[in-house]
């Protein structure tokens, strides 16, 4: 059954107008007519069974049938730092991200990112990744669309990842950040993981295709961020993100 999502202010007593792109995608290219039946979530954890009724130029309205309460977010808001990556692996890993369950996306310029974007290039790019996290969230089921937020320099992406209550900072050198007599990375980073209790935000940082400079890696740990392993494979950045989410994702879900 196919899924929209709408505003609060477009649900109604006993209808719901949708607006916008949505409106040309039913009725022109899945060409559906009154009588079927939709899902809509108004991002706020409710779901509504809707049977489609009426068409306009500018809105499609929807009888509903029946209101739920979604369960399927996390409990706790995590927020995905990636460094920009080279080519279109953006778009897969914001496909990913939202299926994980991230609540927000920070495209993040590190030093040793190639991939530079100008205000105008930066736009496009954006618009196409929030259009992949939309149309993950609905085939994924989410009571939400995460946002992919415009891009920051690391500086800035620190500053916004002191309001998470725990920060996570992959490194494949995480190894050597430890004194002697110290668990092993790994050890070291199961505590780390099973430490984060349900109901914390969460920030996670993923390095470019060359990864993070030691020197961005000790701004993070001045910041609070701590360093985790993620095995002695060393992963490339569209897998990484995917590989810590995941077991956040075991952890965290109810």
């Amino acid at each position: 059954m196919y899924h929209f999502f709408v505003e609060p202010s477009q649900v109604h007593s006993e209808e719901i107008e949708i607006l916008g792109g949505d409106v040309n995608h039913i009725s022109h290219v899945l060409r559906m007519k009154a009588g079927e039946e939709i899902v809509v979530s108004d991002g706020y954890g409710n779901e509504y069974g809707c049977r489609l009724c009426r068409f306009t130029d500018t809105a499609v309205y929807a009888a509903i049938l029946e209101k739920r309460r979604v369960a399927s977010e996390l409990s706790s808001p995590i927020t995905l730092f990636q460094c920009l990556p080279k080519g279109d692996k953006m778009e897969l890993i914001v496909q990913k991200a939202v299926e994980l369950g991230v609540s927000r996306i920070v495209p993040v310029a590190s030093k040793r990112c190639v991939v530079k974007l100008d205000a105008k290039r930066e736009a496009n790019k954006r618009k196409r990744w929030q259009a992949v996290a939309e149309s993950a969230a609905k085939q994924s089921g989410r009571a939400m669309i995460p946002t992919v937020q415009s891009a920051v320099g690391f500086s800035e992406a620190l500053l916004q990842a002191k309001e998470q209550d725990v920060c996570l900072i992959p490194y494949e050198c995480a190894g050597e950040l430890l004194e002697d007599g110290q668990d092993s990375a790994m050890e070291r980073t199961r505590k780390i993981l099973s430490h984060i209790e349900k109901g914390q935000s969460i920030g996670v940082f993923i390095g470019p295709e060359g990864g993070f400079e030691k020197e961005e890696v000790e701004a993070a740990r001045k910041m609070g961020a701590q360093p985790v392993s993620l095995g002695r494979r060393i992963l490339r950045t569209e897998t990484a993100g995917l590989c810590i989410l995941s077991v956040l994702m075991f952890q965290l879900e109810e």
